[in-house]
């Protein structure tokens, strides 16, 4: 017998908001704090995440059972490395007892157990094949293998030093990625979430193909906070699919629709997604410097979804929506403000104020919390308001703590092959494989992390894809910023690729459509967004619009009418002949300038 996984929010309600609640007053007390020791706040972050993933989320009642036990042991396991942090760092990550050799192996366990229960089988796997890799690779015959190494060193380097688990990429799950989360969960418990809906509608919905341009634009919009392409078809997806439904759209375009403009989320500032932060932490630049870069390629994903959709509109006389389904002007404004003021404290703090990215988001936080005490009439009243910060805890905690499991997951796989020289040893392969033909790396690249997406979240894919193949690229010659936003990009197109398109999935479920017809539209709706990350790599400028701004927009205009044409030229109903010049005149706009790139 299961159970819907949201029938742990229904049960002791009240203990999951306080939990939520303190989740987000420890992650907001970090900012303001000072210095707390590493081995303090990330294995409280992991001990307040561990309820969530394994109760919380339990599907059954031995599910819930066993999740009491392991959520005991591991918050054990979690505070004695806090309560003995400065003994553990004078130890130098060597495992000394079998206490200690216990708690290591009740972290990985409960690491594992996380990210199977929030996200599934495919990374927990991949982490125990780093594992095993880690403990018995001597054994792997020619280069891949290694010189073996001692289990207290190995398993101790994971677990009680600041490597794997409590390495660089739990920091930026600590630090950075829990309070947008928190930021996020805010701005949706009230009107803003509206508010964007609202906006899209009155930007798009007069337009032919008016709800399916509603979803291009309240996709961007939502995944800006989101960051989650599976929550951004979930939310935007139970306005925009009903609505391209009843005007007569095709159930298979609306779901595909939904799902290419969902993915682009993760990648759209000013908050993307946590991958995002993610790479702040790896490259140690600014937020705002990756938020810049990455402005212009997300523009550039969403024109290329708009243009898909008009010509699909044209090709099936898609309708505008319908007067009733719009929104009035003032309504459109009014709403507007409930995102458009902490976005503005949010940005002004980033850029005026010269504050870090997790401080500014902490103040935008204090501005969106007070917006919740009103809504379009005037104050919501006390009953109200302790509804939507009830929401805006449990909301927080859950995200939190699937994000920190994620990370956990993959700070085993990323601590595995720093530890074991793996990271070097496939780089080197990949060199070798390319002949150091810098074409033949990205291709490999790019299909690395197609695959690996597939089976595990957009951020994952990143991390491990990054780790493994991105030194690679940089020996190449290829800028380190360019060399994560490329390997980025396909990781999130991942959620639209077949066989295994998790966002496919789920639109295709709220269209009740076949799935493999869906992803047939989706990779015609995103048909040049495959090449996107390759123009990133000969059009260094569309990145470096801050150093080069006319450059970067003539290249954007350049690369925009090159989407423009090739999409025409796979979807828009015309002669064959007609279809094949638009189509090489899309790939010339997009790839000729950088011929010389290509040999």
């Amino acid at each position: 017998m299961t159970s819907d996984p949201k029938d742990g929010a229904r049960r002791d309600r009240g203990i999951w908001i306080a939990l939520g609640g303190l989740s987000v007053g420890f992650h907001l007390y970090l900012i303001f704090s000072g210095l707390v020791p590493n081995l303090i706040s990330r294995p409280l972050h992991m001990a307040l995440a561990v309820p969530w993933a394994l109760v919380f989320v339990a599907r059954s009642p031995a599910e819930r059972t066993s999740g009491y036990g392991l959520a005991g042991l591991a918050v054990a396991a979690c505070l004695y490395i806090v309560f003995n942090e400065r003994a553990l760092g004078d130890q130098y990550g060597h495992l000394a007892g079998p206490l200690q050799m216990g708690v290591a192996a009740v972290l990985i366990v409960a690491v594992l157990e996380m990210g199977r229960r929030f996200i599934g089988w495919p990374l927990p796997l991949v982490a125990v094949i780093a594992l095993l890799y880690g403990l018995f690779g001597q054994y792997v015959p020619g280069e891949l293998g290694h010189e073996g190494l001692p289990v207290g060193s190995f398993l101790g380097t994971l677990t009680i030093a600041e490597g794997g688990l409590w390495g660089q990429l739990t920091a930026v799950s600590v630090n950075i990625v829990a309070v947008f989360v928190i930021f996020g969960a805010v701005l949706n418990a009230g009107e803003a979430g509206q508010g964007f809906m609202n906006l899209a509608v009155a930007l798009a919905g007069r337009l032919r193909a008016g709800a399916a341009k509603v979803s291009v634009l309240a996709s961007a919009f939502f995944g800006s906070i989101s960051g989650s392409a599976s929550a951004n078809v979930a939310s935007t997806g139970s306005f925009t699919l009903p609505a391209m439904r009843r005007l007569g759209y095709p159930p298979a375009f609306a779901g595909a629709v939904e799902a290419v403009a969902s993915s682009g989320g993760q990648i759209m500032p000013p908050l993307m997604g946590a991958g995002a932060f993610v790479m702040v932490e790896l490259l140690r630049v600014p937020y705002t410097e990756i938020m810049i870069a990455a402005l212009l390629p997300a523009v550039l994903f969403f024109v290329a979804v708009w243009v898909g959709v008009d010509s699909f509109a044209e090709r099936y006389g898609l309708e505008p929506m319908k007067e009733e389904d719009r929104v009035p002007l003032r309504r459109v404004v009014v709403t507007g403000l409930f995102f458009a003021v902490p976005f503005t404290v949010l940005l002004e703090r980033l850029f005026h104020g010269g504050y870090t990215a997790q401080y500014a988001a902490a103040v935008a936080i204090g501005v969106a919390a007070i917006l919740l005490a009103f809504d379009t009439r005037g104050f919501v009243g006390a009953k109200r308001l302790g509804g939507r910060l009830a929401d805006v805890c449990v909301t927080s905690g859950r995200q939190i703590a699937m994000i920190a499991s994620i990370i956990l997951c993959a700070g085993i796989i990323v601590g595995v092959l720093g530890q074991t020289g793996l990271g070097v040893k496939i780089t080197s392969t990949i060199v070798s494989w390319s002949g150091g033909n810098l074409w033949i790396a990205l291709l490999l690249t790019a299909i690395a992390c197609l695959i690996l997406g597939m089976e595990v979240p957009t951020t994952a894919a990143y991390v491990i894809c990054v780790s493994v193949t991105g030194p690679a690229l940089h020996q190449l010659g290829v800028p380190l910023l360019h060399v994560h936003l490329f390997v980025f990009w396909y990781a999130l197109l991942s959620t639209i690729t077949p066989p295994v398109c998790g966002t496919v999935f789920i639109a295709a479920g709220m269209v009740n459509a076949p799935w493999l017809k869906v992803a047939g539209h989706a990779m015609a709706l995103g048909i040049g967004l495959y090449l996107i990350p390759l123009m990133l790599i000969h059009n260094r400028e569309l990145i470096e619009i801050a150093q080069t701004p006319v450059a970067a927009l003539v290249a954007f205009a350049k690369c925009g009418a090159g989407l423009y044409l090739l999409s025409r030229a796979v979807i828009a109903k015309r002669r064959i002949r007609v279809r094949i010049v638009q189509a090489a005149g899309g790939v010339l706009l997009l790839i000729a300038p950088g011929l010389s790139f290509w040999i």
